[in-house]
């Protein structure tokens, strides 16, 4: 019976994913759309490196400007990804006709996950590579590092897209906005392009629950002084599982409220 269910779970998992990756497939624009935001802030941004280059090289040393903003963007558009997914089901008022089958809520998130990291995926790579030939700058030359980068910033992303989709499903698109918003109230906080000794003493205080923040000091330690702070990693990893697991029962939550008063057939109104 196990066995069963988890194939059963596996099965619905990887339906939902085809859904979304064939609805991506068969609109030329919507690919173009992604690997478009994130090619134009690396190069608005490498020329803006390169401005600053003779009169900050601490800024710009080993294309750190340009690899922070590639990496940062990581975060965004694995927040956006899952969001949008979760919103064109509102769009369309299909959550209804989803959880009238044996689609549970969990086996959504997955399904949102997976075509998240796929769509984030699409839009960076393409960046990244682009930064090689435009500024002789390559975040691949980070190694390793970078695979730990990238899945704590994608794990930040999904966190708060929970909280983003647990509000959405509780009060309508009326909070849609919150998408958007969200990645940018965190920004101040997450010392893209700054250390942490720049933030006055409360803003460094908030930050130390953040994260981003342990993500970008990581970098910067890296890129500029050579050095893999593995602790710090260690930090936001921690950080991202709590709050990952905060979002998701955020969800639950709303899913059950939202179950309870008929929300889920009123979702796109």
């Amino acid at each position: 019976m196990s066995t069963k269910l988890k194939h059963s779970s596996s099965s619905r998992i990887f339906a939902l994913f085809t859904r979304y990756f064939f609805l991506l497939r068969s609109s030329w624009p919507r690919i173009i759309e992604i690997a478009y935001w994130p090619t134009m802030q690396m190069v608005v941004w490498g020329f803006v490196s390169k401005h600053f280059a003779p009169s900050s090289p601490e800024l710009t040393a080993g294309g750190v400007l340009i690899s922070v903003v590639l990496i940062w963007d990581t975060l965004f558009r694995s927040h956006i990804s899952y969001t949008l997914s979760f919103l064109e089901e509102m769009w369309s008022r299909n959550l209804g006709n989803l959880f009238v089958s044996p689609l549970r809520p969990w086996e959504l998130m997955l399904g949102l996950a997976c075509i998240s990291l796929i769509r984030t995926l699409i839009g960076m790579i393409p960046a990244a590579l682009l930064a090689i030939p435009f500024f002789g700058v390559s975040v691949f030359d980070m190694g390793l590092p970078l695979f730990a980068f990238f899945f704590n910033l994608v794990l930040t992303g999904w966190a708060m897209s929970q909280f983003v989709t647990a509000i959405l499903i509780r009060y309508g698109l009326g909070a849609e906005s919150l998408t958007w918003v969200l990645p940018f109230l965190i920004a101040p906080f997450s010392c893209i392009y700054y250390p942490l000794s720049t933030l006055p003493g409360w803003m460094q205080e908030i930050a130390a629950f953040i994260p981003t923040t342990y993500v970008f000091e990581g970098m910067r330690a890296l890129l500029i002084e050579g050095d893999w702070r593995q602790d710090l990693l260690l930090k936001s990893f921690s950080f991202n599982v709590i709050y990952l697991g905060l979002g998701m029962s955020a969800f639950l939550f709303a899913f059950r409220v939202a179950r309870k008063h008929g929300l889920l057939l009123q979702a796109g109104e």
